[in-house]
């Protein structure tokens, strides 16, 4: 997967753009980052966020620019989760990773999360990350809404594990690149970056103005 195609897709998690300062301060320093391997969640059970970590490692991995877990985005996620979304998206969540990482598990042929290495979602990514038919899109927006209703209703509900897990690897990479291009190193370093702007230019080739970057601003 390339980082630039996963830059181009930001997208906000479950619905909800919300982040307090405190969060995005997670996501300020690449010098106070400790090895995941030793990380202690706050939301995610140690395992989970074990292996999520290992996830957006794979979505935005070490190049030229720091990896996910560099700039803290897999403890932006975890506290995004805990702090920021409601009951029933936090719900909604367990669900879609259960079955996303159960589907790793699977295929792995792994016990438990803490053996689960990066390389173990490079083939669920793939798959799951790919472009869907709009036939496809649909069913799955159709599953997903059915699915929240019954439960919301209070009445039993079972999402397919296909849609389940195409939903939990979309949003999480939204949610990584969100929390990637949020980052004080990607921000100043990475995308194109002038925290006092100067004249504005309406017309001008944005290769010239920022050499094809983005803006962080």
């Amino acid at each position: 997967m390339e980082r630039r195609s996963a830059l181009k897709n930001m997208g906000m998690v479950f619905g909800y753009a919300v982040a307090t300062p405190t969060l995005l301060g997670l996501v300020q320093s690449c010098k106070e980052k400790v090895p995941f391997a030793e990380w202690a969640p706050s939301y995610f059970d140690k395992d989970k966020g074990y292996a999520l970590a290992q996830m957006v490692d794979v979505i935005l991995p070490k190049t030229d620019t720091p990896s996910a877990t560099e700039v803290n985005v897999h403890i932006f996620i975890d506290e995004f989760a805990k702090n920021v979304l409601p009951e029933e998206q936090q719900d909604f969540m367990n669900v879609l990773m259960d079955k996303f990482m159960g589907k790793i598990l699977t295929d792995s042929g792994k016990d438990t999360l803490a053996d689960i290495e990066g390389v173990d979602f490079e083939a669920a990514l793939t798959k799951y990350l790919a472009k869907r038919s709009d036939e496809d899109e649909e069913a799955h927006g159709k599953a997903i809404g059915e699915y929240m209703e019954a439960t919301i209703g209070g009445k039993a509900a079972e999402l397919n594990e296909d849609v389940a897990c195409y939903e939990f690897a979309g949003n999480i990479r939204g949610m990584a690149t969100w929390a990637y291009k949020t980052s004080e190193y990607v921000g100043e370093e990475v995308l194109a970056y002038l925290p006092l702007p100067g004249e504005y230019i309406a017309c001008a080739d944005v290769n010239e103005l920022t050499q094809g970057k983005a803006w962080s601003l």
